[in-house]
């Protein structure tokens, strides 16, 4: 019977002022930012090109346009007349997600580190790190707003709607919200390098590039629904954050 040694985590670490750092998740995620970056800047580029021409955008800035048009629906459905001030939010989290979930379907190279072996850019979504950072991240910025839209007796009042006993079962909930958020992403994008893994130990080497090739298309589906998700809630968040009382 063959084993199949599967850690959750494992990384190739370094030390940098006390703290650990895994490397390939450092350069996964750097890589992610600096495609999503490198999109922004040149439809920028290219829309105001356009303006400027009067022309007819071309591909990539209708596609771009249609993008935003859809982070759009899912601000202006969340939030209603808001939606303008959380887009950028809504464009990075989408954006940032869904790239560092389709970093997976590079091809694989494996690197040596202390006599161990490594994938050199595995997603970044994959480890709970980055998933639990931007959950976090967008927690953190809802409480804001919350507090801001409401005041902090407000805020500290919703906890006790609508009656009183409820409020450890509201607290929890607020607590549980970024643990959900970073589990649902982490979960489903480990589960895509998992299966590569099993593939990996399992199938013949000439056979692996084939179950790789039949492999990938799904995982990105799964990426793509897992930006979606993740944004949806997001935005979702927020609204309810920023909500009051008398608003259904």
């Amino acid at each position: 019977m063959l084993a199949i040694d599967i850690n959750v985590g494992h990384h190739p670490v370094v030390s940098l002022f006390g703290l650990k750092v895994n490397l390939d998740d450092v350069l996964s995620s750097l890589l992610a930012a600096l495609v999503v970056a490198t999109v922004v800047l040149a439809a920028s580029r290219a829309a105001k090109k356009n303006a400027a021409s009067g022309g007819v955008p071309g591909k990539f800035l209708t596609a771009f346009e249609a993008f935003l048009e859809f982070i759009q629906g899912l601000a202006e459905g969340s939030l209603g007349a808001k939606y303008k001030r959380f887009m950028g939010l809504g464009v990075a989290i989408f954006a940032m997600v869904l790239t560092s979930n389709w970093i997976g379907a590079l091809p694989s190279i494996m690197i040596r580190w202390h006599g161990e072996k490594y994938e050199l850019l595995p997603p970044p979504s994959s480890d709970v790190n980055l998933p639990l950072a931007m959950a976090m991240t967008v927690i953190v910025w809802v409480t804001f707003e919350s507090i801001r839209s409401r005041g902090v007796g407000g805020y500290l009042g919703h906890f006790f709607q609508p009656f009183k006993l409820m409020a450890p079962i509201n607290l929890i909930e607020e607590v549980i919200k970024p643990v959900t958020m970073t589990f649902r992403l982490f979960g489903n994008m480990f589960s895509g390098v998992l299966m590569v893994m099993v593939m990996t130990a399992l199938l013949p080497i000439y056979v692996l590039p084939v179950g790789e090739i039949i492999w990938k298309p799904f995982d990105m589906f799964i990426g793509g629904i897992q930006a979606f998700i993740f944004t949806l809630l997001t935005m979702l968040y927020m609204g309810m954050g920023m909500s009051h009382g008398d608003e259904h």
